[in-house]
């Protein structure tokens, strides 16, 4: 398993410097980990392939779809046009993260600062508003999603409301002062 996770982090390492599209190299690297897993254990690899969080794939599909949806009408470009503030940009990707999850929001803001040639401050507010924004709520992340499921599957339940109380103490002063340690860089560094 560590020998599959590592090949699969340099295979995606590699893509993504090279920019190739990484869709069939992550199918490879997890077909080549299964792989592994039937070599170095001796039995099929169908534990793993039970323990998938198989009720989420539709989701994440559906969220690449969405983006692409909304790149292809030109949504982005208008919503994250290149004289937006680095803080407001930040808080408001913070925001959305909630309302449409991470992968979407950081995947248009992506596209969207692209297509604007950003600056890179411009880029790490939107950095900061993707990661830290989705703390807030169960649907903000895949990752809390997946965490949640294996979660449920142990025996252990964390209610969204539990989670949303938790995340609206903790989220939003950890976003502001990530966005105002940016601004303080900023203003220092100019």
């Amino acid at each position: 398993a560590a020998g599959g996770l590592a090949a699969s982090v340099l295979v995606l390492v590699v893509c993504a410097w090279l920019r190739v599209p990484l869709g069939w190299p992550t199918l490879g690297a997890a077909l080549l980990t299964l792989g592994l897993l039937r070599l170095g254990c001796g039995r099929a690899p169908w534990g793993p392939l039970r323990a998938v969080s198989w009720s989420v794939l539709p989701l994440v599909a559906g969220l690449f779809v969405f983006v692409q949806a909304l790149e292809l009408t030109g949504v982005v470009a208008t919503l994250l046009g290149p004289h937006s503030a680095g803080r407001v940009l930040g808080a408001v990707l913070g925001l959305a993260t909630n309302l449409v999850n991470n992968l979407p929001a950081g995947l248009l803001a992506g596209a969207a600062l692209d297509a604007a040639d950003a600056a890179p401050a411009l880029r790490a507010a939107a950095s900061i508003g993707v990661d830290l924004g989705p703390n807030l709520s169960v649907t903000g992340s895949l990752a809390t999603i997946l965490w949640l499921a294996a979660l449920r599957r142990e025996g252990v339940s964390v209610g969204s409301w539990q989670f949303l109380k938790l995340g609206a103490l903790v989220m939003p002063p950890a976003l502001l002062a990530a966005l105002g340690t940016l601004q303080l860089v900023q203003w220092l560094w100019v």
